[in-house]
């Protein structure tokens, strides 16, 4: 009996699993054209509007464009790395869903931040591999350019995160919720919460940071050389990671009881729709002011924090001592 409701619980953990993937993959699709109908409204023009209901059926129809090209290939790449890397990398930007605090949740990860942060790691391998295995040295040079920029973001994300984590005492996102129940971080940690959206835009990727797919200099950068199927993978990637990110910063900065009703949604919405008003406001940073702002303004700020924090905890433990 026990082995019975022991495979059944294992059944319904997989299910409902496969329903949250195959409901961000949609989601995803939807916001692709979200995006396109903001950015051509910035840039004073229509956007996608022919096909379906004012272009609704739009991203299917890429996708079906995408999935039925044909697929070419260079004799000398490393096929097997050149093809394992997109599915990797679409693989690693669904595991990060686990972390989703909603009341049926799948797993109620303790050491939810130490999982996200092992999974933002574990996505640099699949630029580097994806612009090796290409054989080309454009996609070897925006790889490297990336996998730089992803790594020096990282550090000042993870400081951000301790702050967050000294003061929340848990690991557990569904416990940052709680924490903010009746007043969000974001009224006195600000400074923190514009430091954390910029290292987020720079780790994911994104203009005004978007320096790996920097067409004017590098061709497309680290996926070059993909084309069909395989860069659908490599896209799907790169918007779920923006999605869940949208999520993280509510999570980490908004919190309290409003995760289960619409305002969630509005607010995930708003992070998104701020992302694409940064790509079309802004233009493409230096190379080098890009790396200068992590290591020498948001390192040394974030570090600060971390002090400040540590030194607030001590007083108070001394108190009450």
């Amino acid at each position: 009996m026990f082995n019975y409701f022991l495979t059944l619980s294992f059944l319904m953990t997989f299910l409902s699993y496969i329903i949250l993937i195959i409901n961000v993959l949609i989601g995803v699709a939807f916001l692709t054209l979200y995006e396109r109908k903001l950015l051509s409204y910035i840039q004073l023009r229509k956007g996608p509007n022919k096909l379906g209901f004012l272009g609704l059926l739009q991203p299917f129809s890429d996708a079906v464009k995408l999935f039925s090209k044909e697929y070419l290939m260079g004799f000398n790449f490393n096929y097997f790395i050149y093809l394992f890397s997109p599915f990797l990398m679409l693989s690693l930007s669904l595991m990060i869903w686990f972390l989703l605090p909603i009341i049926f949740n799948l797993w109620n990860l303790n050491l939810g931040i130490l999982f996200l942060l092992s999974v933002l790691s574990s996505s640099v391998y699949t630029m580097m591999y994806s612009g090796w295995a290409s054989n080309s040295l454009y996609s070897l040079l925006g790889s490297m350019r990336a996998v730089a920029q992803t790594i020096s973001y990282e550090v000042s994300l993870a400081l951000i995160l301790i702050t967050l984590i000294l003061l929340v005492d848990s690991f557990n996102l569904l416990d940052f919720l709680i924490f903010q129940e009746n007043l969000s971080m974001v009224l006195y940690l600000f400074p923190l919460f514009f430091m954390f959206l910029v290292s987020s835009i720079a780790e994911l990727n994104r203009s005004p940071f978007d320096f790996a797919e920097g067409e004017s200099e590098l061709v497309s950068g680290f996926n070059i050389e993909y084309a069909s199927g395989m860069f659908a993978f490599l896209f799907l990637a790169e918007y779920t990671m923006i999605l869940f990110f949208s999520m993280l910063w509510f999570i980490m900065f908004i919190g309290g009881g409003l995760v289960f009703n619409f305002w969630y949604y509005i607010y995930i919405m708003l992070f998104f729709s701020l992302v694409v008003l940064i790509r079309g406001s802004y233009p493409r940073f230096r190379y080098d002011k890009l790396m200068s702002l992590t290591w020498k303004v948001f390192l040394p700020l974030s570090l600060l924090y971390v002090v400040f924090m540590l030194s607030i905890k001590f007083l108070v433990m001394f108190m009450l001592i």
